[in-house]
């Protein structure tokens, strides 16, 4: 059965792992931090990251690494807007990563078809604003904020805390009346977890699959796999963030949310290729 993300009447198939390309507008991104903090230069990769086989582009004007001070509604708004426009003129499938209900609603009327929120949608106003949108959206979970998530993380049993806030999420937007194509879900690897809880959250993909909803994996260049590879810098990180990544493809992951679009389409043509033997020479 086609499986679709619903957005704003566009529907993006999900049949097939997607790639979702992130555009940082920011100074102070863990990975790329100032690198696309002017326009143009972020519009520019963002056209690049459609080039190399991403199929929507997730644009933030708010970090939310590990100890990221809070930005002002206004500031982010100046940092996205002007970038969601162009790509969303020029045709792209444009997400916005925000908590904020007024960044929401701004970037939906300059063309965001996807709201991606790691509050999951927990924040004033933020679940009406999305249900009026008419967006798809990611719940994402999170514990505690992002300045303080890697403090101390603990749990009693992960994978059935996790499942659970993401259950409740989704029921909370279902009330509001988002539709279910709409919603697809984000374990929340990095986000108030340690090393070992991220990658047991790869390893029981299965475990949110059984919700019902399409799920979004984010692990790119994060640092749980410099933990396991010894990779320091964020930027040495690729091939650990492609093979996790294909992991929870094979695992029944829908999007990918990745810096790096183009070696991330080449590993899953290989994948395909593999899935899809019988139809090769």
């Amino acid at each position: 059965m086609k499986r679709v993300w619903l957005c704003r009447g566009r529907e993006i198939d999900l049949s097939s792992p997607v790639i979702m390309g992130i555009v940082n507008v920011t100074p102070d991104s863990f990975s790329d931090g100032g690198k696309y903090y002017d326009p143009q230069r972020a519009i520019e990769h963002g056209f690049r990251l459609l080039e190399d086989g991403a199929s929507i582009l997730d644009v933030g004007g708010e970090s939310t690494r590990p100890g990221a001070p809070e930005v002002s509604t206004e500031e982010e708004l100046e940092r996205v807007i002007p970038v969601i426009e162009a790509l969303a003129d020029a045709g792209a499938a444009v997400s916005v990563d925000t908590s904020k209900a007024e960044v929401m609603r701004q970037a939906a009327e300059a063309g965001a078809i996807i709201i991606n929120d790691v509050y999951a949608l927990r924040q004033k106003g933020s679940l009406q604003t999305a249900a009026e949108s008419g967006c798809g959206v990611c719940l994402m979970h999170m514990q505690g904020v992002p300045r303080t998530m890697q403090a101390a993380p603990s749990y009693q049993n992960l994978i059935e805390e996790v499942r659970l806030f993401l259950k409740e999420r989704a029921d909370a937007a279902l009330a509001a009346g988002i539709a279910a194509k709409s919603i697809v879900l984000d374990p929340g690897f990095g986000f108030g977890k340690t090393v070992g809880q991220n990658f047991e959250l790869l390893a029981r993909t299965q475990d949110f699959l059984s919700l019902g909803y399409s799920l979004l994996y984010g692990m790119s260049r994060k640092s749980s796999l410099g933990a396991v590879t010894g990779k320091a810098s964020a930027s040495e990180r690729v091939v650990s963030s492609v093979a996790a990544h294909l992991l929870a493809a094979e695992r029944g992951a829908s999007i990918l949310r990745v810096h790096d679009a183009a070696e991330m389409r080449e590993a899953l043509l290989v994948y395909e290729a593999m899935k899809n033997y019988k139809e090769l020479k």
